[in-house]
């Protein structure tokens, strides 16, 4: 049944144009702009326009994911050009590289599910089928190859206004999309269905759903240790052309010295490789300074630093808790390696197509090796504090066997390749989900922003002004215990969960059809 204005989507310019805005509108929806509410209104649309030309579904999907991704990841032109030095001749072609390839994965779900489900009723097709295939597929682009789960539909509902926000402690960011793919789909039936009692059971799904996240929020599933302490979280404001040179290893030094000595707080934390050389080359002297000024202000001082593995062949992106530094055992220092590496960044996939490419960028530091799942937290003050780094935060199953074992979580970044964009914003609604999916409090240290603390909530507590020299100080509180999400071991068995409701909804109407034929 078409409306007036399906018919005039139909026009092919007006279905093109509908389409491509919709995908460009995306970004609203997540960090710095937090319009929550949007994201299902975009994938009604989305779903409705496939409708309209089912011929074309696959590669409406296709598009809708280019543009989308295109859009909301642009800040990888800022790190290729604008930052890196790359000629626009391949920092254009580039940028959309990455989400050409992200764009398979709704393709592939619209694909799926026109296989495997065109046969089922229109309630359980759009209502159900679809929104499992979408998050399946949100799930495989979260693991597949490079493995890039940002832009999920479940990220946009990580805003402080966001009833779905109260499901992430109950099974993670991937319920978050499976149940925002759900209220988008009914909004469709309820809109255009000519059934009544689906329109209203639609509508009775939605309230149902966003009734329950409104209770999961006021929640908690873990507890307080009754235990404070004060944190100060350094943002050195460091541009990404000067970090790594030589002659400005003096004035980030003494920018950080500054800051550590000037904080009398319990933890300081020091942003992804504040220490830009490696910790091996690093003077005794200067380790000794930042140890001896953070012993005397009562400072457990972790810091970002490069550092070669033990058998000196191969480096590592590392958090050290530099405070406990001895210069005659250094090797008896904690340290936290990163063990989700950035493709491209941190490491070259197909090294024989892309070293060409690093050769013409300005991009040191481009090839880490992994530090392994559950590294030990660190002791600071009376915390136990476990730490990721950067991009690790956008993977939630990866944090929780560290978490288990701490009181606070801690990420250290350097945003600065992504210069003024909104990477930083995106990374730290991340942030605010892993907060939320394992209970604990958040610190954020970077050098360029989003400096922040989150609250097991999920809500920012404390942030920082971008792109200024700076040191963030407030208080958190130590947190035990684990949500439903860490009891679970993350998201595998609820994406497990949906394959089986696939696999029920498949062949439960196979059969029904088959026993009417009979």
């Amino acid at each position: 049944m078409f409306s007036k204005l399906d018919r005039i989507w139909q026009i092919p310019k007006i279905y093109f144009i509908v389409l491509t805005a919709i995908a460009a509108a995306t970004p609203l929806t997540f960090a710095p702009y937090y319009q929550f509410w949007l994201m299902p209104l975009l994938f009604s649309a989305l779903i409705r326009l496939t409708e309209l030309k089912p011929h074309r579904r696959i590669v409406s999907a296709y598009w809708f994911g280019i543009i989308g991704y295109a859009a909301q990841f642009w800040w990888i032109h800022t790190a290729l050009h604008d930052v890196s030095g790359l000629p626009n001749i391949f920092a254009i072609p580039l940028t959309f590289l990455l989400p050409m390839f992200l764009a398979l994965f709704p393709a592939g779900a619209f694909w799926v599910h026109g296989k495997l489900f065109a046969q089922l009723p229109r309630w359980a097709n759009i209502g159900i089928a679809l929104p499992i295939c979408w998050t399946l597929a949100e799930f495989a682009r979260e693991r597949v190859l490079i493995g890039f789960g940002w832009g999920a539909l479940g990220y946009s509902q990580i805003a402080d206004h966001s009833p779905l926000a109260g499901f992430a402690p109950i099974s993670g960011i991937h319920l978050l999309t499976f149940l925002t793919a759900s209220i988008g789909a009914c909004l469709v039936l309820i809109v255009n269905h000519s059934v009544m009692k689906h329109r209203i059971a639609a509508a009775i799904t939605i309230i149902a759903i966003l009734l329950s996240g409104c209770l999961l929020r006021s929640v908690s599933f873990t507890q307080s240790t009754g235990q404070t302490a004060t944190v100060a979280l350094a943002q050195g404001n460091i541009a990404q052309q000067l970090k790594f040179d030589e002659n400005m290893l003096p004035e980030t030094y003494r920018r950080y010295f500054e800051q550590v000595s000037r904080s009398k707080a319990q933890i300081v934390v020091l942003p992804e490789t504040a220490l830009p050389q490696f910790l091996q080359h690093t003077p005794p002297e200067v380790l000794n300074a930042f140890a001896r000024v953070a012993k005397q202000n009562g400072s457990a001082l972790a810091v970002g630093v490069p550092a070669f593995t033990s058998d000196g062949t191969n480096y590592l992106n590392a958090m050290i808790l530099l405070n406990e530094y001895d210069e005659m055992q250094p090797e008896k220092m904690p340290m936290y390696a990163k063990n989700h590496l950035v493709p491209f960044g941190e490491y070259k996939p197909f090294p024989a197509l892309t070293n060409p490419l690093y050769q013409l960028m300005n991009m040191p530091l481009a090839d880490f090796q992994r530090g392994g799942i559950g590294q030990k937290p660190f002791a600071m003050a009376n915390q136990q504090v476990a730490f990721n780094i950067c991009y690790e935060d956008g993977f939630g199953d990866e944090l929780i066997a560290s978490a288990k074992q701490s009181t606070l979580l801690a990420n250290a970044s350097n945003m600065a390749w992504y210069g003024n964009s909104n990477a930083m914003w995106q990374q730290l609604q991340q942030s605010q989900a892993r907060a939320l999916e394992l209970g604990r409090f958040m610190l954020r240290s970077t050098n360029t922003g989003a400096t922040a603390i989150v609250s097991p909530q999920g809500k920012i507590v404390a942030q920082a002004q971008p792109n200024v020299e700076t040191v963030l100080e407030g208080e958190i509180m130590g947190m035990t215990g684990e949500t439903p999400y860490m009891k679970l071991g993350g998201s595998l068995p609820f994406i497990g969960l949906l394959m089986m409701l696939a696999v029920v909804l498949k062949y439960v109407f196979r059969l029904r059809q088959y026993s009417c034929l009979k």
